[in-house]
């Protein structure tokens, strides 16, 4: 118990050194040992780190997860260290509602088909997108998260320690300069004339007192001076590994930026093909009750623009008198002839297009009329329709 009052009051005896040592900086009335630039700039470098990988990592899980509840009971699960229930994504819960009512209205219905085909294409977006958000937080997120809640966490700790160890050192500096003009002004001689001599003996003694204090007051400022080296040190190493810091976290950032393309890319493959199966449909009136709309080929342009959207072909866009016109008959320009290269798998709906294998070469040219989200392929002998999305050109 005695140690442990004698240390009490030790602390607070250096606490109290401390804030005064703070305090009179503050005002301008001590001196300040400051750092050099090079540990300056560390330092703010490391603070603009820490800023804005925290603003990065709180929008990033605003657009991962957008509704501000669901992030609040995935911080709690996480503080508490249980595991966050798996929750049904929107497009899921929208999924689910069209199957609903499908089933409710007549899945036999062009209504209740189309609820079905658009439900199933639903479905797949909300894997998707729960796959995204998995990806993202575990390549992405959680880095992050390590980051502020570990590597930030010991460089504050070391900077504390390096703020209190340049606190002793500037008052064992300040202690020194005191008790050094203490014992200038006591070894000062006497005047004989207005000094009795008891003084002489007074004067000599006030001499040592202060000198002994010099020298204590000099051993204080060596220790402070290497333990504030030491610290500095050790301080400046965990600052320049913020550059170690950027390097990991640019590999999470490509990576992030990886599984996003990779989801729109799902994203848009799912809608793509259902908007084609939509195409194959007979065609649903919107706004009427007729169960299924006449060929495209037999409806009017009024009624063929109240139908559901379709890839347009290329006898579509051919003027009237060359509507029968046949792919194979076509001869390519003279000049315009691309080389593309495949990005995804592709199955053509008909046959006026053209199936596609991914990384595969082909040449590639357009028609006058055409719809520019398409192109004409040709690989061999084949030649067909091709969606210009599924496509790099490069040349």
């Amino acid at each position: 118990m005695d140690f442990n009052m004698k240390k009490l009051a030790s602390d607070a005896g250096i606490f109290f050194t401390r804030a005064v040592q703070f305090t009179e900086e503050k005002f301008g009335q001590a001196e300040k040992t400051e750092l050099d630039a090079h540990f300056e700039n560390l330092l703010a470098r490391a603070d603009s780190t820490k800023n804005w990988t925290e603003k990065i990592l709180r929008q990033t899980e605003v657009l991962l997860q957008p509704n501000p509840s669901a992030r609040v009971e995935e911080f709690l699960y996480e503080k508490l260290d249980r595991k966050v229930p798996s929750r049904v994504t929107n497009g899921e819960l929208l999924a689910q509602y069209m199957a609903e009512a499908a089933s409710e209205l007549g899945p036999t219905t062009p209504y209740g088909k189309t609820l079905l085909k658009v439900a199933e294409a639903e479905k797949q977006l909300g894997a998707a997108e729960r796959d995204f958000i998995h990806t993202a937080s575990v390549s992405f997120l959680t880095p992050l998260r390590n980051f502020l809640e570990g590597d930030w966490k010991t460089i504050s700790k070391e900077r504390r320690l390096l703020q209190n160890r340049r606190l002793d050192l500037d008052a064992c500096k300040a202690r020194l300069k005191k008790a050094k003009a203490a014992e200038a002004k006591a070894t000062t001689v006497p005047d004989f004339q207005e000094t009795r001599p008891r003084n002489y003996i007074l004067s000599a003694s006030a001499s040592a007192l202060w000198n002994d204090e010099v020298d204590k007051a000099e051993q204080e400022l060596r220790v402070a001076q290497t333990e504030f080296d030491r610290q500095a040190e050790v301080t400046r190493l965990l600052l320049e590994g913020i550059s170690s810091t950027h390097v990991n976290h640019l590999r999470c950032l490509h990576e992030f930026v990886k599984s996003q393309t990779t989801y729109y890319a799902q994203c848009y493959r799912h809608m793509l093909d259902l908007q084609k199966q939509l195409g194959r449909f007979p065609g649903t009136f919107v706004g009427t009750t007729e169960p299924a709309s006449p060929p495209l080929s037999s409806t009017s342009p009024t009624t063929a623009a109240a139908t559901m959207p379709v890839v347009p072909s290329v006898a579509s866009l051919a003027p009237p008198g060359e509507a029968s016109l046949c792919l194979e008959e076509v001869a390519p320009p003279a000049s315009g002839t691309r080389k593309a290269r495949v990005l995804y798998d592709y199955e053509a709906a008909d046959s006026s297009e053209l199936a596609l294998l991914a990384d595969e070469l082909i040449t590639v040219y357009s028609l006058p009329g055409m719809d520019p989200d398409w192109l004409i392929g040709e690989r061999g002998n084949k030649k067909g329709k091709v969606p210009v999305t599924y496509l790099e050109l490069l040349s």
